[in-house]
């Protein structure tokens, strides 16, 4: 598979994001818990330069809790304090405020030392498609204040929100980088939902993800599928999926597209369990 997906907005935004740096005193970085490594655009680094940064494990949820502990531990080691937000319940978000204001102290009282009077911390909210950045800073407002969506893209200017704690937040587009060089990357991005169903291979995909569950977390999809041989190769353990849940074609031919679909579906909601596709380096 050769997964590639950077539509022409995402290249004004990422003008506009270095534009609005300029303004800011802290970036948020948000990444999906489930795959922090894939997640993470390697254009940040570059355009956050020596800006305090907060980084936010989204989607904690659904990811493995142990798993998420020690990708933290990593990124506490190279500098970058990190926060594991369940956006949906909310479990994370009220340690959010705290660390903006302690990472923009010292910006705060350089001003304040000039003369200048005491301001709100500005934050800008960076993070690939999808991660879950717009639902994110709702729950931290309490309110739908920004657009949100399921898809990847919904987000497609910028939104300044002024959210509890007194910090105000710059919402921006999801933004990926134009060549996806690592597949293994661009697959779990497709996985997780990152890069729109349209453009990839779907059945390929969904059959890769599978035989990883199938080898790591033979149980859970074994209870799940109630596939019998999880030694089978992809293409079959689609077929199985496809038979146990009856979905079949005209001619009585398994629609292992249908499973296909089916299996991502119920990935990405963590349906098959909590999983994370990147694992932490020794």
């Amino acid at each position: 598979m050769d997964i590639q997906w950077y539509p022409g907005h995402m290249a004004k935004a990422r003008r506009l994001v270095k534009e609005y740096l300029k303004l800011v005193d802290v970036v948020i970085e948000v990444l999906d818990a489930r795959i922090p490594s894939s997640s993470r655009n390697p254009d940040i680094d570059e355009l956050a330069g020596q800006k305090p940064r907060l980084v936010i494990f989204n989607k904690s949820d659904l990811a493995d809790p142990e798993q998420t502990r020690l990708w933290k531990a990593v990124l506490a080691k190279a500098g970058f304090p990190s926060i594991a937000v369940d956006s949906i319940s909310g479990s994370g978000a009220r340690d959010v405020s705290g660390q903006v204001n302690k990472l923009a102290a010292p910006k705060i009282q350089a001003l304040v030392s000039n003369g200048r009077r005491p301001r709100a911390p500005r934050c800008m909210v960076l993070g690939i498609p999808n991660v879950g950045k717009s639902f994110f800073i709702n729950k931290l407002v309490g309110q739908r204040a920004v657009r949100t969506g399921d898809k990847p893209g919904v987000t497609r200017g910028q939104q300044w929100v002024r959210v509890a704690g007194n910090i105000d937040l710059l919402d921006t587009p999801g933004i990926l980088w134009p060549k996806l060089e690592d597949q293994e990357a661009a697959y779990r991005l497709a996985v997780t939902g990152a890069i729109k169903d349209e453009v990839y291979d779907l059945y390929g995909t969904a059959g890769k993800l599978l035989k990883w569950l199938a080898d790591n977390y033979p149980e859970a999809i074994r209870e799940r599928y109630q596939i019998a041989d999880l030694t089978a190769e992809p293409e079959q353990l689609l077929e199985a999926v496809g038979v146990r849940r009856g979905f079949y074609i005209s001619g009585g031919a398994v629609d292992s597209l249908k499973s296909a679909r089916i299996v991502i579906k119920e990935f990405r909601e963590g349906k098959l369990g909590r999983y994370t596709l990147d694992r932490p380096p020794v």
